[in-house]
């Protein structure tokens, strides 16, 4: 289970950019980011990074720093070949569900998916030439600021090294891959002690319970079998990409997260539910009242 994305590779891109729980779960996590003030100036640290989706957007936000982290290899690697802006559907997602933007306007440079709509900071049609290139060149001094501000390592979350403090931590599906309970309490504190007294986490969880219950493969993903082991069930599961990419994660309760932030030295623990993007035409509001009814996740927030 550690390894497992090293195989999975690009299929995670893929549903990263095209599945709807992905697109609930970033419209979750931007929304909790605009409650708190955006992250413009602050130092932020995003666990479970992947091929650096989150990452990216926190440094479009205007962090002052954005450290991603991943044990897989391959993610990592995945992050540093799409660099800061890359032509991988973040601009049109972000568009859908109101992307953290820095002061001025839309994210730079942004590319948008085939979706009819301009790629964010894109000069707008028939712009005159002066207004084109004036766009262009904040696009290019934008993003040369972002990739200043980001970082990538590879590195275990339950052993992080010292690398704040940090303002904010981000923490998108992290907390499932713990193997047992003492691994998953040494997650929250290494991520405690990397945080300033006062920081934020803000982690998507899975909710417990759900299968054989609820299908979530109307939304890209599917729980195929649930087995009794350890401290918590074992759930295999597969991304519904093409092809479907098999992986594997722990059934943890919501009072188990809750369990370990405390004994790390968190002094809050709160939930959120997952909130949902505007409904379109390809996903209408029927769509996503059944998605709300019993969602993938919820939003973990914990005050340092």
């Amino acid at each position: 289970m550690r390894f497992q994305y090293d195989s999975i590779g690009d299929r995670f891109v893929e549903s990263k950019t095209t599945a709807a729980f992905s697109a609930a779960d970033t419209h979750t996590l931007l929304g909790a980011l605009d409650a708190l003030g955006g992250v413009r100036g602050l130092d932020t640290l995003d666990l479970a990074c992947g091929y650096g989706y989150n990452t990216r957007l926190l440094a479009r936000g205007g962090a002052r720093r954005a450290v991603g982290v991943d044990i897989s290899e391959e993610m990592i690697r995945l992050a540093r070949a799409h660099g800061v802006i890359g032509g991988d559907g973040v601009g049109a997602l972000e568009a859908a569900v109101g992307a953290v933007r820095p002061a001025g306007g839309a994210a730079p440079g942004a590319a948008a998916e085939d979706t009819g709509t301009a790629p964010a900071g894109a000069a707008p049609t028939g712009a005159a030439p002066t207004e084109a290139a004036s766009v262009e060149a904040a696009s290019v001094e934008a993003a040369s600021i972002e990739a200043a501000s980001i970082e990538y390592l590879v590195a275990d979350a339950a052993r992080l090294p010292r690398m704040g403090p940090f303002d904010l931590a981000t923490a998108v599906y992290l907390f499932n891959h713990a193997a047992d309970r003492s691994s998953l309490h040494a997650m929250f504190r290494s991520i405690r002690a990397n945080l300033r007294d006062g920081g934020r986490l803000l982690a998507i969880v899975p909710n417990a319970g759900a299968f054989p219950h609820v299908d979530w493969s109307p939304y890209g993903v599917r729980i195929v079998d649930r087995v009794q082991e350890g401290d918590a069930p074992l759930l295999k599961a597969q991304f519904l990409t093409q092809p479907p990419a098999d992986f594997e994660f722990r059934e943890w309760a919501h009072a188990d997260f809750a369990e370990a932030a405390v004994e790390a030295g968190f002094s809050t623990v709160g939930w959120q539910p997952s909130r949902t993007p505007p409904a379109d035409g390809a996903r209408d509001e029927a769509y996503w009242t059944a998605y709300r009814a019993w969602p993938v996740s919820s939003l973990m927030t914990c005050t340092a």
